[in-house]
């Protein structure tokens, strides 16, 4: 075959790429970006085929909002689309959806308004309240552009431009997450410190999002803690952590911190209605009070139950909606009924242990876990304290349980009340560790009935006190029991003058000599310079030239002392102990303190001793 014109031009007509009919065929067929789009339909999902414009009439273009709205109609919609739960699909796009945080988000606002912006912040709370939410709603709000394109830092981000659509979306080139608690070494942190150099390639500022912040390692601190305190103009750090005491207080200094706060379960209450109306779910009010106290301050906790709670509902039969009723809530979390909660509270003070008995095997038939109905417990107890202490009526989801809660704070005592959370709170650790948990509940709970019988403690106490007052006082001027007589005449003088002459000694500072004094010496005769006494056998050392230099300081006198082997009063100590003694003896033979030894046989007095600034203590020598 030749290279010749005639066989160029007859070999020509047959090739595809010169025949204009092969080129018209081609042109009718899919362009590259059709087959692009037919690929991205097989894997992810087929959009809805627009329909064909005419020609004539022009498309005007839509605008963002309207665009924004379509498509999240047509994700709405979509059954390809994969099931979102609730707590991701209603994670807050806007400070405004950020509940029971109003006082950071106070804060950020006048930060920005006032241009007054931290590099780098620290966002600390318990699980579920918006921690990781509000650094991306930081990073939204910094970034924003506005709908026109020249908007500036604001605290409402549109949500509709590109830098807040893709931060919104995880897609933002300039918006870096990163998990600490897989990136936790200091290679991680380096390649951090030699991007930040670099700005930002679409955004005001290039923002690292760091979530469980606490995770890092003590060397990966320290290599950021340079970067963290002055890092360049267009980078923020924004952290996240659930234990804000692991980190470092060199981090902490180089933050502006925000302790976001557990919600209240009114406000979580509220929150979970909406999401109802949203998903076209109905919900009883105690279904949802129930939700919320389980949640413990949490919005992802609650919103995660809700969402279990709404596939256990019952679905109606000609209608597509759900209902989420509390006996089934109830059920799902192994809570006891509150008519029930309340009924075992009252057996108990009662004394019932039959009745009893026979609630709490009802509760476990009905798959009520023993920790939880100690919980439920103490809970009472708690609503019954707040409602006695604040004297106004309970506060409960219904009339019934507000009644009942009032009531029982109006009968019972404050001691009663706290000795009833003292029992359920030693109750309920038992339970925790025990290997029966049912067998320990009802042991602890048995034990609750029948500690209702015992006499209260401060009662006790003062019975105790009025016996003391009444039994006879020991007589001073008598020999003590065991003891030699007085050989000095006129033991009354002669004990004051012992007692005012010890009192002068002790105010004079020789603090030995007046205990030795008080404990040893058994005054005989007391002179103006002279003293005879005597000792018990045990004390064998020689004492005369201690108390002879203490009263010569005290009276400028020298003093003749003798020590006879036996006679004289008893020493204060000694008389101290008999008095003791005697109350002893006759507290132990009133009737009530009989019994409480019958019922405690190992039980024994305890002295009280004056505090410091001469009131009664209140605590004990052996709290």
């Amino acid at each position: 075959m030749d290279d010749s014109p005639a066989n160029a031009e007859h070999d020509s007509g047959g090739l595809p790429w010169n025949d204009d009919s092969a080129r018209g065929e081609r042109d009718d067929g899919p362009s590259a970006a059709e087959l692009e789009a037919a690929g991205q339909n097989a894997l992810f999902a087929e959009a809805e085929p627009t329909p064909p414009v005419p020609a004539s009439s022009p498309t005007p273009a839509p605008s963002p909002t309207a665009a924004t709205s379509d498509v999240a109609s047509t994700a709405t919609v979509d059954p390809a689309t994969p099931y979102r739960v609730l707590a991701r699909k209603y994670r807050p796009q806007t400070f405004s959806e950020l509940i029971g945080q109003e006082p950071m988000v106070r804060t950020l606002a006048n930060a920005i308004k006032r241009d007054r912006l931290a590099h780098a912040f620290l966002m600390t709370g318990v699980r579920g309240v918006g921690k990781t939410s509000t650094a991306r709603l930081i990073a939204k709000a910094l970034n924003c552009m506005g709908p026109d394109g020249n908007g500036g830092p604001t605290i409402d981000p549109c949500g509709v431009c590109e830098p807040c659509r893709a931060i919104a979306e995880g897609r933002h080139i300039d918006v870096i997450e990163m998990d600490a608690a897989s990136h936790t070494g200091v290679d991680d942190v380096r390649e951090i410190i030699e991007a930040v150099r670099y700005s930002a390639v679409s955004a005001r500022y290039k923002i690292y999002i760091i979530d469980e912040v606490h995770m890092l390692s003590r060397n990966a601190f320290n290599a950021l803690l340079k970067t963290l305190e002055e890092p360049p103009a267009h980078v923020k750090f924004l952290f996240a952590t659930t234990e804000v005491d692991k980190l470092p207080v060199t981090v902490l200094s180089r933050t502006q911190r925000f302790d976001l706060r557990r919600i209240p379960t009114e406000l979580l209450h509220n929150h979970f209605a909406w999401v109802c109306a949203q998903e076209g779910v109905e919900a009883d009010a105690e279904a949802l009070d129930m939700i919320a106290g389980a949640a413990e301050g949490s919005v992802r906790d609650g919103l995660s139950i809700l969402d279990q709670a709404i596939a256990h509902a019952d679905m109606e039969s000609d209608a597509e909606g759900a209902k989420v009723t509390a006996e089934r809530v109830r059920t799902m979390l192994g809570l006891a009924d509150k008519s029930a909660q309340r009924r075992l509270l009252g057996t108990i003070l009662k004394g019932d242990p039959a009745g009893l008995l026979a609630a709490i095997e009802d509760q476990y038939a009905l798959g009520v876990e023993p920790i939880a109905l100690i919980r439920t417990l103490m809970d009472l107890v708690h609503r019954i304290t707040v409602a006695q202490i604040s004297g106004v009526r309970a506060d409960a989801p219904s009339a019934e349980e507000s009644t009942a809660l009032t009531d029982w704070a109006k009968r019972l005592s404050a001691g009663q009340l706290h000795r009833l959370w003292q029992l359920l709170l030693k109750g309920h650790e038992e339970v925790r560790q025990a290997p029966e948990p049912l067998t320990s509940a009802q042991m602890a709970l048995l034990r609750i009935l029948h500690a209702a019988d015992l006499p209260d403690p401060g009662e006790m106490m003062k019975r105790m006190e009025e016996l003391a007052k009444r039994a006879p006082a020991p007589s001073t001027d008598a020999p003590s029991t065991g003891q030699p007589g007085a050989e000095a005449s006129g033991s009354n003088n002669l004990e004051e003058d012992w007692r005012a002459l010890i009192e002068q000694v002790e105010r004079s500072g020789r603090h030995h000599a007046a205990s030795v004094m008080r404990l040893q010496v058994r005054p005989i005769a007391l002179g103006e310079t002279t003293l005879k006494f005597s000792r018990d056998r045990r004390y064998r050392d020689d004492i005369s030239a201690l108390l002879r230099d203490a009263l010569f300081e005290v009276t400028g006198n020298r003093w003749t002392l003798e020590q006879a082997e036996k006679g004289g009063l008893a020493s204060f100590v000694e008389r101290e102990q008999d008095e003791a003694r005697e109350r002893e003896a006759a507290l132990r033979d009133d009737p009530l303190v009989k019994a409480v030894f019958a019922k405690f046989p190992d039980a024994r007095f305890v002295d009280e001793e004056p505090g410091v600034s001469g009131g009664h203590n209140n605590w004990s020598k052996t709290a």
